[in-house]
């Protein structure tokens, strides 16, 4: 009869630590590397060494503190140079001592001696757990900045958190934001709770260990938040059919965008504006009611002015492209439409056009123009401006005429 064969049982995995179990919790539940938090330990217990010494024992020179990855068990071990003769007990070791520990140590080898004090565990409880919070901070810190770095010129949903003086504090999906009273829409307010859209403007890293998160610095004047929420309202914009050319913008007020399409079929000023102006009108309600203007684009300056200045007629216009000036002749009933109120809607369609020089008349004063033309070497073009213009697009109104 065979001989019956016995089931060999395996033997039991060592239990693991405390401070194995908290390691390995802590990685998880914050996305740690648990290396990082062994690193970060064994820096905290070689403070706690040195800083715990009796009084008047010699610290040694070099110290390592070791966790073992297995059981958990916390070793101090001064590293101490194999010598001939000791001079320095902080720093040497002579070759009988060392050969006791490491077998066939010679003179030159380094050679580890534990130190590890009786009770040590518990003496570097507080100094483990404090430095231990700190890397768990620096690494969520640093977590942040990279998500948000990548966010940077992109437009984001900020819940108002609390509203100061100068600025206001928003969330921006589990971290905080500023808007700052600079970054603001004048005239604009806010409160707790409210949702806004804002734009990134700038994601600063603070220095490892100094316990604050990265500071972001969003906007709601930057005339690329404009830009932005045109390309989410837009899919025209967004593949890259149109192509939002310039932006002028009066934060509050009003904003001209110049727009051209790479499609001839496409009519870039009807894709911006949708059916029933249905997409304008929703950028201009993440705006607070700002009106827009959206503008035709053309590589004529002549064109260009004149399109900008919309809602006011252009009759003629003189141009000087050396000095990049140019002279507008308007209908008598719209000069103020054209210059707008303070100065608006030519300020807006000078920075629009690249910043031209837009001296406006009237059709009263037209006849001045044959002596500024002999004078200044402006040329002359007439602009026809017939086309229809929605007034639920926003273009100006009787409120922005002088």
């Amino acid at each position: 009869m065979a001989p019956r064969k016995t089931k060999t049982e395996k033997p039991a995995a060592p239990e693991k630590s405390e401070v194995l179990l908290a390691i390995q919790a802590l990685a998880k539940q914050r996305s740690i590397p648990e290396e990082t938090l062994f690193t970060t330990l064994e820096e905290a217990m070689k403070a706690a060494y040195r800083k715990n010494l009796p009084v008047g024992e010699q610290a040694p020179t070099n110290v390592v503190a070791r966790i073992d990855r297995v059981d958990g068990s916390i070793h101090i071990y001064a590293r101490l140079v194999v010598v001939e003769e000791v001079i320095s007990s902080a720093s040497q070791i002579s070759v009988e001592d060392a050969q006791a520990i490491q077998p066939g140590a010679q003179v030159d080898d380094i050679v580890d001696r534990e130190v590890t004090p009786k009770n040590f565990l518990r003496v570097a409880a507080k100094a483990a757990k404090e430095r231990l919070m700190t890397t768990i901070r620096s690494a969520e810190h640093g977590k942040v900045y990279e998500e948000f770095a990548e966010k940077k010129d992109e437009v984001m949903t900020a819940v108002v958190q609390r509203v100061t003086d100068t600025d206001v504090y928003v969330s921006l999906g589990g971290t905080e934001g500023i808007l700052e009273k600079i970054n603001m829409i004048p005239g604009e307010v806010l409160h707790e709770d409210d949702h806004v859209r804002v734009y990134v403007l700038d994601v600063a890293r603070t220095a490892p260990f100094a316990g604050r998160a990265p500071q972001i610095r969003v906007s709601r004047r930057h005339p690329n938040l404009v830009k932005r929420l045109f390309e989410l309202e837009v899919p025209e914009v967004a593949a890259g059919q149109v192509l939002i050319k310039s932006i002028a913008r009066e934060p509050g007020i009003r904003t001209k965008i110049a727009v051209a399409s790479v499609d001839p079929a496409i009519d870039p000023v009807g894709a911006c504006v949708g059916q029933g102006g249905g997409r304008v009108e929703r950028v201009v309600s993440q705006l607070g009611g700002e009106k827009i203007d959206i503008i035709k684009w053309s590589e004529d300056p002549m064109e260009f002015v004149a399109n900008a200045l919309n809602p006011a007629r252009v009759l003629t216009i003189f141009v000087n492209e050396e000095t990049h000036t140019c002279r507008v002749i308007v209908p008598d009933n719209q000069l103020s439409l054209a210059i707008g109120k303070d100065g608006l809607n030519s300020r807006l369609a000078s920075n629009l056009t690249g910043h031209w020089t837009i001296d406006i008349k009237s059709e009263s004063e037209a006849h001045e123009l044959h002596d500024m033309v002999d004078e200044n070497g402006l040329t002359t073009g007439s602009v026809n401006m017939t086309m229809d213009y929605d007034e639920s697009v926003g273009y100006a109104d009787e409120d922005d005429t002088l």
